[in-house]
């Protein structure tokens, strides 16, 4: 009878343990939640459709949580006199957008299945549906994440990428997190959608020689050389469609960041950029490949976090 009930202990214990470290899987709110990702759809559609930038800010929602902590909706905690969140970080502040899309979507959450769908996973899908809303490519998405109940500043002013990176300094940011370079130019690709405030280029467009002189003198006209810090410009030419342009304005030098045009500077990346920029089927499948691995950094699963009721502050 103990052997018997030592080894009923044993199986609780290894179930637990399991569930604590359980995989994700793209059919997990198949039966708990079965209209979750139908609803996140149409939301992001109607969010795209009332603004297309929209798109890329959802997109760089989901990357600026992943690589911070993992894949854990830290991103979307707001400050509190008992935590301090990641939105004040320096890549972040007055920077990252979408998150009152993300609120919407979760109150849409809550009222179809209470306590159900988490915000990771929630932000995880609406890049995927934003990227496809745009035109470009889809992937399965992974679920059962589970929100976090901390956050990092720390980590987020030190794991994100800066406009002003060096190509060896954003090969080994990608690299930490596990991504091959040829991994970190197809992510990179994913400015061919989005805009950049003047504050983030305008030592790019006045003091950098390679840099088409039109392209920058356009550029100027946007950002002069004091004030306007806030002042947009687009990534690409086709900004408000997923598609190759980014890399053929690396090609002719209109990168609009220095860490975009680090990826074609006579650099070991160069060969990478020119297939991108002329194979939109190479770079479409890379992507979505990627991004399936980013989406899997670090994820709490099983019992670890929580499913947060709002995910702009921990339960309770």
């Amino acid at each position: 009878m103990a052997s018997l009930s030592l080894f009923s202990f044993f199986c609780m214990f290894s179930f637990l343990l399991g569930m604590a470290h359980a995989q994700l899987s793209p059919n997990f709110y198949a039966s708990s939640c079965p209209r979750a990702l139908s609803t996140i759809r149409t939301a992001v559609n109607n969010a795209v459709a009332k603004e297309r930038r929209m798109g890329a800010s959802l997109l760089r929602l989901h990357f600026h949580d992943c690589f911070v902590l993992g894949c854990d909706a830290s991103i979307l905690l707001d400050d509190t006199a008992n935590l301090t969140g990641e939105k004040t970080a320096g890549p972040n502040n007055n920077s990252l957008r979408g998150y009152d899309v993300i609120d919407t979507i979760k109150s849409q959450m809550e009222s179809l299945c209470p306590g159900v769908v988490s915000c990771a996973d929630i932000v995880a899908v609406a890049a995927r549906d934003s990227v496809v809303a745009l035109g470009g490519p889809t992937w399965t998405v992974q679920l059962g994440r589970r929100d976090s109940t901390t956050a990092s500043l720390s980590t987020a002013n030190a794991d994100l990428p800066a406009p002003t990176s060096d190509l060896d300094v954003l090969i080994s940011l990608f690299s930490n997190k596990g991504f091959t370079t040829q991994e970190m130019v197809a992510l990179s690709g994913t400015h061919t959608i989005g805009k950049a405030q003047c504050v983030k280029f305008r030592y790019r467009i006045y003091n950098e020689t390679n840099i088409d002189a039109a392209f920058a003198k356009s550029k100027q006209k946007i950002c002069p050389w004091t004030g306007g810090d806030e002042n947009l410009s687009d990534l690409d030419e086709t900004t408000t469609v997923f598609d190759t342009v980014y890399f053929k304005d690396l090609i002719e030098k209109k990168g609009l960041l220095h860490s975009d045009q680090q990826l074609y500077n006579g650099n070991s990346t160069d060969s990478m950029v020119e297939t991108y920029s002329t194979d939109s089927t190479t770079f479409f499948t890379d992507v979505a490949n990627a991004m399936v691995k980013m989406g899997n950094l670090s994820p709490l699963t099983g019992t670890d976090g929580e499913i947060r009721t709002n995910c702009r502050k921990i339960n309770g």
